[in-house]
């Protein structure tokens, strides 16, 4: 992962052998755990070791642990990198959510901005859910009752936790003009 174009000056070159034990102890355990990588926003991340360290352990959770099946939590996903057009969390969760089980014509809706058609009600729900969140900035009482029926209290509470980190991952990315080392063409104008 690294910044391209003018804004190169914002993300200095991780040095793993100048980097503070602080950073050494948060990097092996990003990079011993489920995700065994660095891609996203964990090296922009690192130049505040104990941010990096509650915030991948937090994503940790929240991609691996919230109560939701992976194509309903990488669904949530892409809704929040579209929201935010953050370039590298669309190209790493993309192919995850396919894989997923998230139908390509729904990431391809969701990517032209547009309101995909459903065939399965559990992704129509993720979808509303998270529109309804960024939208208005609070869910109506039929679909937070909706998530509630159908995930229970906790696993609707871990989406909205879910959607918070996923922003905070895509500020990040964004901020730091982060973008993956893909030939891939990056998904949202600039």
């Amino acid at each position: 992962m690294k910044a391209k174009g003018t804004t190169d000056a914002r993300l200095p070159e991780f040095d793993r052998a100048a980097a503070s034990p602080e950073q050494l102890a948060v990097l092996d355990e990003i990079l011993s755990g489920p995700r065994g990588n660095l891609a996203g926003p964990f090296l922009a991340w690192i130049a505040s070791p104990d941010l990096a360290q509650h915030a991948q352990r937090l994503g940790a959770f929240c991609r691996y642990r919230t109560g939701l099946p992976l194509r309903l939590s990488e669904l949530a996903i892409l809704v929040t990198a579209v929201r935010w057009r953050a370039q590298a969390e669309w190209l790493i969760h993309y192919p995850i959510a396919i894989e997923a089980g998230v139908p390509d014509a729904v990431a391809q809706a969701l990517l032209q901005g547009r309101r995909p058609d459903f065939d399965d009600a559990d992704d129509a729900l993720i979808y509303t859910f998270a529109t309804e969140l960024y939208d208005a900035k609070r869910v109506s009482d039929p679909i937070f009752q909706q998530a509630v029926q159908r995930f229970g209290h906790e696993t609707t509470v871990n989406l909205v936790g879910l959607l918070g980190y996923y922003a905070l991952v895509a500020m990040t990315l964004n901020v730091f003009a982060m973008r993956t080392e893909s030939d891939m063409p990056l998904p949202f104008a600039e």
